[in-house]
């Protein structure tokens, strides 16, 4: 069962858009990509993204990526993960990510 989230708490599973390469050849068949936060399931990322940007999404993707190991001098660690979700909109409805200044 999932839970009812309000308006802040669900702009808050919203992190960030990811621009990679990848992500701008997505922009062609109306889909983004964001980094959402880890626990955030795919009817509440859907609910985020349709509430902050007031469009219709008709699918979401999501992909949790692996650790990558980093070391700093003789320290060995691990980067912080993330998840990544992929959401297409409706025929029509655009987001805008770089706006005009």
């Amino acid at each position: 069962m999932t839970r009812v989230l309000n308006e802040g708490e669900l702009a808050d599973l919203i992190r960030r858009p990811l621009i990679t390469e990848k992500a701008t050849l997505l922009l062609e068949n109306n889909q983004y990509v964001f980094e959402v936060a880890p626990k955030a399931k795919k009817p509440e990322i859907k609910a985020a993204i349709e509430s902050l940007f007031d469009v219709k999404v008709t699918g979401v993707s999501t992909v949790n990526l692996p650790r990558k190991k980093r070391r700093v001098g003789r320290f060995e660690g691990f980067r912080a993960r993330y998840k990544r979700a992929i959401v297409t909109l409706a025929e029509g409805d655009s987001i805008t990510l770089f706006p005009d200044v």
